[in-house]
């Protein structure tokens, strides 16, 4: 029945697949993820505010705010125009409150990722004289889901039993213990055995959903166990399928019908067939390109222990896609993902001396799985940006020394040695430099002062003051390095 059904699965996805070719032509469908807080509604604005000016800019004698994108360093857009997106089931990105919350009086950073959502984008342009200079067009279907979603997919491949034993074995590492002292105690104190009893369940459920969420806070910044749903669950929210723990295990260990265990077992292939299935064959499978976003910021903020626990993480959610060289037909039928783009967002909270640095840390966290994505013949990169500089760059005297600074709006709430920023008040930050040797960042002491503090600061900012268009429309805020990472993303379709 499962062959049959991941049969019809595939046929679906390619009479999809064929739909949309015939209806629109040139098309790339591109997956924006990353675990949270790591700026993919940020991300996706700014890529369309940014695509659908940039013709309008380049009428008006603006400058040109992508130079590393050649589509528009060469002047060949026409036009850049959001269209209705293709599956009337899916809610669609909520562009326009999301530049309203930038862009606003008491602008603010719009709310995170929840649920699966998409935005269709259509460019118009000229191909390259070498292409008969003739006019062309793409359409952009950008899938927007949360990263602990794709943590799900290897569950696919794990019994309950194989699960139940790797997340208590996680539970214990060092970063999370202490976290997840009380789920521990009270789940090795049940009999896996007993009847099953829905009060117990509960109980259990919602303590392992309390360690999940304690792990993701801002004062630890691990990354997320699956189930992703647990901190996502949306309309599932106090059903069957949501409401299951892992239960200590031994190996081997053979589930009695009518018990505890076998309650849990139940549900967790539940939510495999009727949540983390349908989300990998009606949106997953289909994807052409993915960007996967990483604050990495957050997790040297925490310590070595939070960036292994990210690498980890990264190492899972890079496996689950589907990747290969892609080719006209395999587009059609069983779409492959043939570029990967690993972004460190907000550097703008650093000077730009720590970007490459950034940069580096960020290619030693993926080093496993870039490499086994490249050896499956996808092309991958890594950068750091910021596709909206929240900061700008200064130069502060003190004493003889100068020092190069970062200048913005904190966040009402964030502290710097004593003080609390109420939110309206600009100042300038030094945030310190990271570590020339990326693997310094793993050892606890390495970006440690000789008074024992961390010789960074990472602060959280404002959205920068937004400005206007002649139309009074706003206008895209600066970045870093986003023109790169659209040239790498879907360059070469918009030659």
């Amino acid at each position: 029945m499962s062959a049959l059904t991941d049969f019809l699965s595939e046929a679906r996805n390619s009479a999809a697949n064929l739909a949309d070719f015939l209806s629109r032509g040139r098309a790339l469908r591109l997956g924006v993820t990353g675990l949270s807080r790591a700026g993919k509604t940020v991300f996706i604005t700014a890529l369309a505010q940014h695509l659908t000016t940039l013709a309008h800019a380049a009428a008006e004698g603006r400058r040109n705010p992508l130079p590393v994108f050649r589509l528009a360093a060469e002047g060949r857009l026409v036009s850049g125009r959001l269209e209705p997106q293709p599956d009337d089931h899916i809610a669609r990105f909520a562009i326009e409150d999301h530049v309203a919350a930038l862009t606003g009086p008491d602008r603010h950073w719009p709310q995170s990722t929840r649920q699966i959502s998409e935005l269709r984008l259509r460019l118009d342009f000229v191909r390259r004289k070498g292409s008969g200079a003739s006019p062309s067009s793409l359409v952009i279907d950008i899938v927007d889901y949360p990263g602990e979603w794709l943590l799900d997919l290897p569950l696919l491949e794990k019994s309950y039993v194989e699960w139940s034993r790797e997340t208590f074995a996680a539970s214990a590492a060092a970063a999370r213990a202490t976290l997840a002292a009380e789920w521990r105690g009270h789940a090795i104190g049940l009999a896996p055995s007993g009847p099953a009893d829905e009060t117990e369940a509960r109980r259990t459920a919602e303590l392992f959903t309390a360690y999940l969420k304690a792990a993701r806070g801002e004062a630890y910044a691990l990354a997320t166990l699956p189930p992703g749903r647990f901190l996502m669950p949306g309309d599932l929210e106090g059903s069957p399928a949501l409401t299951f723990a892992p239960l200590p295990l031994p190996e081997g260990y053979a589930i009695a019908p009518g018990t505890l265990a076998a309650m849990m077992e139940r549900r967790y292939e539940a939510y495999k067939n009727h949540v983390v299935k349908p989300f990998f064959r009606d949106h997953f499978a289909r994807l052409d390109r993915q960007i996967v976003l990483v604050d990495a910021l957050s997790a040297l903020n925490s310590g070595p222990a939070a960036l292994r626990d990210l690498q980890h993480a990264l190492d899972e959610v890079l496996a689950a896609f589907r990747v290969g060289r892609g080719n006209p037909l395999s587009r059609l039928f069983r779409p492959k993902i043939d570029k990967i783009l690993i972004a460190a967002t907000k550097a703008d909270h650093l000077h730009h001396l720590s970007h490459d640095r950034l940069e580096a840390i960020l290619r030693q966290l993926t080093a496993r799985a870039v490499a086994r994505s490249e050896f499956s013949g996808a092309a991958v990169d890594v950068i750091a940006m910021a596709a909206i500089r929240a900061t700008r760059e200064a130069a502060v005297r003190r004493g003889r020394e100068t020092i190069d600074a970062i200048v913005g709006t904190p966040l009402a709430g964030e502290r710097l040695d004593g003080d609390i920023f109420d939110g309206e008040t600009e100042a300038a930050i030094f945030p310190g430099q990271l570590p020339a040797n990326p693997r310094e960042a793993f050892r606890g002491d390495a970006l440690a002062t000789p008074e024992g503090e961390a010789d960074y600061r990472f602060l959280r900012f404002r959205p920068p003051a937004p400005t206007f268009g002649t139309d009074g429309k706003p206008l895209p805020a600066p970045h870093i390095r986003l023109d790169r990472a659209f040239q790498f993303l879907f360059g070469d379709r918009l030659s």
